[in-house]
């Protein structure tokens, strides 16, 4: 079933919706008992960035100019259907990898949608694939139509007059052979499928082409591409063009011109301007690798450009468009993005809004309309490229790991898949911006791999890698400052040659115990204590170090050597909270090793049971016992998707299995990150590539963890100032905000007795949320308050301070919900602050609390006792009342950081409350009076006989009480009154003496008028 969002409203308020509701039937629940459902109503939120990751595939529907699918390589598929101006996602909830390979529209019925998963693009990060997908209703809902062990697939072929006629091009399981591989073909929509071309299970197709004018002519490119953890293998002697006349029934090589040796990956491309005319870019030894270009449906063929950079890296690229309307005009995805206007025999560069190109989609009715992908998401022109749309509309950013500094609030920070920095961005926002909230991502050093550590105290300073390139980032003067390693160039190296093997995505490490102890790894542990300007090295080669491993990356025609397939280097550092010098270190060829002395002396703890070679994602000393550790190991690259996650309690001397296929994570979700809850031993989070799971029994049991979350992998994660912060391969970062109650359950809590769940500290603070949908999501400031009702009941909750004063209460009686007000054009200000209602449902529920009291009361029921002051810092108690039964929590409110910095002391915000209170008071007593004068007037229209003095005088008291109506007209009590209690309410701040005079000037307006009615208007 498809998951919808919800709005903020419904966020806020019914957050928990459902959540316990599932209750096993014992008087308690223990660990072991929780269970997916009780977890349904936790939500996270996309802090972004806003900002498009890598798009491999996109097409467009013919009938609707404005409307294009892109899928991306670890977001899933997306649709627009206004030019690219905004995006939405159409996967979620259906698709069981975020992945895409191809996704096609069938021509004759823009309604019909296929969708092939698993990238084309064997980087060392693809996610492979699970089959193909169909929609019939332009996207809105999915099916799963089969070939779920294809892998990756190159191409999805609609029959242009027959939606139900589809052919698909599987690449194949990009690690090992399978026999997956080959061309599929169904004649009734996906209901089955034949495999009608096969050459081995190790040769896949990657694209096909139908004949514009014929579809019973298919064109397939056959290609053997594979990647090993060391290496990229693209070619062989088995692959090639093939070519079916017959509805792909029979098929025959084409061979007439084309490289008779090897041949590596091909892209095909043809014009319904010239049916007879066939593109290929065939990847072939230097010399015969190059554009081909045949004018008799392939019978022959010509090499008309061996324009190097057309083949730049062509297991990652290798794609050729030809123009719909013009047979000359050709385009080609690379590192750059290349046109000819002479049939591919001279080139020039357009310039796309970022590099890596991966494909372009080009409208056959108006060939001045493209959408684009690359790896900064999709981009849509309208005018063959001059201007392009954003790609700052697209939450799809691959993030290979999260780091986070210790301000407030704090900010979260990564390398982005192909940005050439690394990127921080805040969890809550610290400041307004006008260019909108993607102004809020800051550059932070390094480059794409990351990591990007800040460092502990001075948040300004962040410790960053590019590449097995160590800077330090100053924030405040924009410049790294750089301190490599050896200080020697590693590209295009053999890595048995290299002094230190830096893998791309090399690990930095600050101490715990001392923020000037900084980590680096090669295959050896560095250290510096200087912030790089001298290393130490503190370990022997930490690998397995297999010889055989240690080869030039790229075989056997084009060589790939970026540091990406550096094998046998550490992948993982950690030192111990808990214990100053406990070290551990995890290799990318499988061994694991600790240190309890500060690298004096190493011990290879990896278990016996452990099948070599895997990389080791993550490692994770716990924060609760000494010799205590967890890891994670990927052994994906190897073809083995089984998840790895291991345990210790004796320094590695023995070690427990805590994946075994049945006991929660399925037995194909490899695992990339293991975590253990700061405050309570046990409690683990666990990032695979299919989403999050959780473990109440410290790894005994999992249990999904996915909730809101989209389909996409969990690179790493973080528990942080009571969140549990994460980064995603695809979907950029996400935060679960409060994560007390997780801790609650792991201990237990009775299913038959109402429960109260708080957070024990919250921080008083100011700033503009955001709608739940946006990116970033920045919910409302509060409180938050997670409540448990066995039954159907009256519920309320009520909240005093210290002095055991009531502060605010809310109950579920009062069944008109809340809202804020709108911006004042004229004074600016923006009343705070909207009611809440209880659910009386029986379950688990969650409110957030804005921390303010009783606001004053206004006509307007919906508003009225909204926005009033805020309650000064101190300690609280909170209240369940249901069932008969009362629980209570107590809990702390916080002076913002910030504010207590600048000046600002707690006696200041009580004489701010204390003042403001006041005037809400006035407020509600000058509302009150107006309603009732402003009721008196309104019945002398009705009324037959009319006092003359009376009606003088209550037409006097309401030209004092109540603006008049117009533009900019003199504002009168009720307006000024208004007027000072917004002032108040704008700043945490002592208030100013005026504004006490102020208040003493209303307060005596306010009695002259009530006495002046005295005699007509009663005591009200």
């Amino acid at each position: 079933m498809k998951r919808h969002g919800t709005t903020i409203r419904e966020t806020l308020k019914l957050l928990f919706a459902g959540f316990l509701i599932n209750l096993l039937g014992t008087a308690s629940i223990f660990a072991q008992s929780v269970t997916t459902d009780q977890l349904k109503g936790l939500d996270f939120r996309n802090v972004g960035p806003n900002r498009g990751g890598r798009a491999t595939t996109a097409t467009g529907v013919i009938q609707e100019p404005g409307t294009f699918y892109v899928g991306s390589t670890g977001g899933g598929l997306w649709k627009t259907i206004d030019y690219g101006n905004s995006w939405h996602n159409v996967s979620d909830g259906y698709f069981t990898t975020p992945s895409l390979g191809a996704v096609s529209v069938a021509p004759s019925n823009p309604e019909i949608v296929y969708a092939g998963t698993g990238s084309d693009g064997l980087r060392s990060n693809v996610i492979t694939g699970k089959g193909i997908y169909k929609s019939n209703d332009a996207g809105d809902s999915w099916e799963f139509i089969g070939l779920e062990k294809t892998g990756h697939i190159g191409a999805v072929e609609v029959d242009p007059k027959n939606p139900d006629r589809v052919f698909v091009a599987a690449i194949g399981n990009g690690f090992v052979p399978n026999e997956e591989r080959g061309v599929y073909r169904t004649l009734d929509g996906g209901k089955s499928w034949d495999k009608v071309f096969y050459l081995s299970d190790t040769v896949g197709s990657s694209d096909l082409e139908f004949a514009p004018d014929n579809s019973q002519i298919i064109y397939a490119g056959m290609w053997h591409g594979q990647r090993k953890p060391w290496t990229i293998i693209s070619g062989g002697t088995e692959g090639g063009i093939y070519k079916s006349a017959d509805g792909g029934d029979t098929w025959k090589k084409l061979e007439n011109g084309l490289p008779t040796g090897l041949i590596g990956k091909i892209d095909l491309a043809v014009s319904a301007a010239a049916p007879e005319v066939l593109y290929a870019l065939v990847e072939a030894p230097e010399g015969v690798g190059g554009l081909y270009y045949s004018e008799d449906r392939g019978e022959s063929f010509t090499l008309v450009s061996t324009e190097k950079g057309l083949l730049d890296r062509p297991f990652y690229y290798c794609n050729v468009d030809v123009n719909p309307q013009n047979p000359k005009t050709v385009f080609v995805s690379a590192t750059r993005f290349f046109h000819s206007e002479d049939g591919g025999k001279n080139w020039t560069n357009i310039r796309t809004p970022h590099g890596d190109n991966h494909g372009v989609w080009i409208h056959p009715n108006d060939t001045t309309l493209w959408v684009q992908v690359n790896d900064g998401g999709a981009n849509v022109t309208r005018d063959a490229s001059e201007n392009w749309s954003t790609q700052f509309n697209q939450p799809t950013a691959e993030l290979y790991q999260v780091e986070v500094d210790d301000q407030f609030p704090y900010w979260l920070y990564a390398g982005q898949q192909d940005n050439y920095t690394t990127i921080a961005v805040p969890s809550l926002p610290p400041f307004g911006v006008q260019a909108g909230s993607n102004s809020y991502i800051i550059n932070t050093g390094g480059c794409e791999t990351g990591p990007a550590v800040p460092k502990p105290g001075n948040p300004d300073i962040v410790y960053a890698n590019c590449k097995g390139r160590f800077g330090v980032f100053n924030k405040k003067t924009g410049q790294e400052m750089q301190y490599y390693v050896g200080a020697s160039n590693m590209y295009g190296h053999n890595p048995k040659d290299l002094k230190f093997r830096f893998q791309r995505v090399s690990p930095v490490h600050v101490s715990p115990h001392n923020p000037d102890v900084v980590y680096h790894a090669s295959q050896y542990l560095h250290k510096t204590v200087d912030e790089g300007k001298t290393w130490e090295i503190i370990s022997p080669d930490l690998t397995a170090f297999t010889p055989e491993t240690q080869v030039i990356s790229g075989s056997p025609i084009t060589r790939d050597i970026t540091g990406e397939e550096f094998y046998s280097t550490i992948y993982a550092v950690k030192e111990s909270i808990i214990k100053e010098g406990e070290i551990w270190v995890g290799a990318n060829d499988g061994p694991v090793h600790v240190t309890k002395d500060g690298g004096k002396n190493w011990d290879n703890v990896t278990p016996k049971d452990l099948l070599p070679g895997g990389r080791v994602q993550t490692v994770e000393p716990s924060p609760h016992k000494e010799g205590k550790a967890y890891f994670a190991i990927y052994r994906y690259l190897l073809g083995d998707f089984k998840p790895y996650i291991y345990k210790t309690e004796d320094y590695g001397k023995s070690w427990e299995l805590l994946t075994t296929g049945s006991n929660g994570i399925p037995s194909d979700y490899p695992a990339r990150v293991i975590r253990e809850d700061t405050e309570v031993e046990g409690l683990l989070y666990a990032g695979t590539d299919y989403g999050l799971f959780i473990s109440f029994d410290d790894g005994k049991n999992w249990l999904p963890f996915e909730n809101n979350l989209p389909l996409t992998p969990v690179t790493d994660i973080k528990i942080h100032q009571g969140d549990l912060v994460m980064s995603t391969m695809g979907r950029g970062f996400w935060i679960l905000d409060d994560i007390q109650i997780l801790r609650d359950l792991k201990n237990g809590v009775d299913k038959n007795t109402p429960q109260l769940f708080v957070t024990n500290e919250a921080y008083r603070l100011r700033y503009r949320d955001t709608d739940s949908e946006s990116v970033p999501y920045f919910p409302e400031p509060g409180l938050t308050i997670d409540y448990y009702l066995p039954s159907n009941t009256d519920v309320a909750i009520e909240i005093y301070d210290d002095a055991n004063n009531l502060v605010q209460s809310f109950e579920n009686k009062v069944a008109a919900a809340k809202e804020k007000g709108e911006r004042n054009m004229s004074t600016e200000f923006t009343p705070f602050g909207a009611g809440l209602t209880l659910s009386e449902t029986a379950g688990a529920h969650r409110v957030v609390w804005d921390m303010r009291h009783v606001g004053p009361w206004s006509t307007n029921k919906r508003r009225s006792g909204n926005g009033g002051p805020m309650v000064t810092p101190g300690k609280y108690t909170v209240k369940l009342i249901a069932d008969g039964k009362e629980v209570s929590k107590s809990t702390e409110i916080k002076i913002d950081p910030r504010v207590a910095e600048g000046g600002v002391t707690t006696a200041d915000l009580e004489a701010q409350e204390e003042l403001t209170l006041k005037v809400r008071e006035l407020l509600t007593n000058v509302r009150k009076l107006e309603n009732t004068v402003n009721m008196k007037v309104e019945g002398y229209k009705e009324a037959k006989r009319v006092k003359k003095k009376e009606k003088q005088t209550i037409e006097e008291i309401e030209s004092q009480l109540t603006t008049v109506s117009g533009r900019y007209e003199t504002p009168m009590l009720s307006d000024q009154t208004s007027y000072l209690y917004n002032m108040l309410e704008r700043a945490d701040q002592k208030p100013g003496k005026d504004a006490y005079d102020r208040y003493e000037e209303l307060k005596k307006e306010y009695e002259a008028l009530k006495e002046q009615g005295l005699n007509y208007l009663g005591s009200k």
